[in-house]
């Protein structure tokens, strides 16, 4: 067998912590290099939505593989328009443009509301994630990961997740959009307080600053709903995806209101919607959308079997805070015993799981869980 650690030490710049290798994987069931298998819980961080190489989709991306795989965007692309009509009906916006990942789906939404503005800047929030391009970093707030690649534009101003007042002080004249995760996932689920969603609306309103949904991890039926903002009052003007959005196929997406469109020669991508990309994303809301009535459920047993711990549970997307010492020691726990969790920010455990996940595997993972913080926090 290939000594993949050694190879991987010398030859692949050491950007990642990583001890496994996920060598195959089916429904929510993954297998490592050894032949263990595991319950996925973090589900390529909220991308396999429909579980692992679910046939349909397979079965899509093979037909479309045979047929053509790419041909780039000076030509019609198969299926784009097909896919762009029906992404645009699901989070009632009127038109979209593709991307390979939300890092850059987050910067199409500012390079768009910058065009529509005519404003440079932005703000967005504490403990925010968008991305590590050097456009999507500008309004990630991670010190260390945004900090050594200074100075970044757009200039951006943040502020607490859930403060109002201090929203209203920070949007100016200058300000561009301003960027929201309707659920922080990064941070650990963090759910907004009551309100919050529809005061950033109107501040956005009372100062002409466009509202950018980042639903790049909340998207895709994720909570419940194809769009975490459509459980809310709020309408965004931009709204960036991606992960779930293909069951794993790199991709991403912009979708934005009448009105906010890139003309020509003012955006673009080689490999952006291309054939591929556009069969895996239509076979991806093909399994989805039955399911999308179930996954509200699906959460409210998660809330119930760990409800010991306090979890704060939006749809399929569950954080519990554990602690920065101990959240390792319960993801090792839980992989131990074959169930795989992460560590989110500021030691939130969290569990992001295939939207096809069953109760029995819901029950399973749970237990684990359950016995893994007891064995950690007592």
């Amino acid at each position: 067998m290939t000594d993949y650690k050694s190879l991987d030490a010398k030859y692949y710049m050491p950007a990642f912590s990583r001890t496994m290798m996920i060598r195959s994987g089916k429904g929510c069931t993954v297998w490592d290099a050894d032949g263990r298998e595991y319950l996925d819980c973090v589900a390529g961080i909220a991308v396999c939505s429909t579980g692992h190489c679910h046939d349909h989709v397979v079965e899509a991306i093979c037909r479309q593989a045979k047929e053509l795989i790419h041909c780039s965007n000076l030509y019609y692309v198969p299926g784009q328009a097909e896919f762009a009509e029906r992404l645009a009906t699901a989070t009632r916006m009127a038109q979209v443009f593709f991307s390979n990942s939300g890092a850059e789906a987050n910067d199409g939404a500012l390079k768009l509301a910058r065009l529509a503005t005519k404003r440079k800047e932005a703000v967005a929030f504490t403990d925010g994630f968008h991305g590590r391009t050097i456009g999507s970093l500008a309004v990630t707030h991670k010190p260390a990961i945004r900090e050594p690649f200074g100075p970044l534009e757009p200039k951006c101003s943040f502020v607490g997740y859930g403060d109002l007042d201090a929203l209203r002080k920070a949007v100016t004249t200058d300000t561009a959009a301003v960027l929201l995760e309707p659920v922080q996932g990064e941070a650990g689920i963090i759910i907004p307080p009551e309100g919050f969603i529809e005061g950033v609306r109107e501040i956005c309103d009372e100062k002409d600053a466009l509202l950018i949904a980042d639903e790049v991890q909340t998207g895709m039926g994720r909570t419940g709903t194809w769009l975490t903002m459509h459980q809310t009052k709020v309408m965004p003007d931009i709204v960036s995806l991606a992960k779930g959005i293909a069951s794993g196929f790199p991709m991403g997406a912009i979708a934005a209101r009448e009105g906010l469109a890139f003309q020509k020669s003012e955006h673009g991508s080689t490999f952006a919607g291309g054939p591929l990309a556009m069969a895996a994303a239509m076979a991806t809301m093909d399994v989805i959308e039955p399911i999308l009535p179930d996954i509200a459920g699906k959460g409210k047993r998660f809330a119930e079997l760990l409800a010991k711990w306090n979890p704060r549970v939006r749809g399929l997307m569950i954080g519990i805070t554990v602690g920065e010492q101990e959240c390792p020691k319960v993801q090792q726990l839980c992989a131990d015993r074959g169930v795989l969790v992460n560590c989110a920010g500021h030691g939130n455990l969290r569990l992001v799981p295939p939207l096809i996940i069953s109760d029995s595997e819901i029950d399973r993972a749970a237990g684990v869980v359950n016995e893994a913080l007891t064995e950690v926090l007592g």
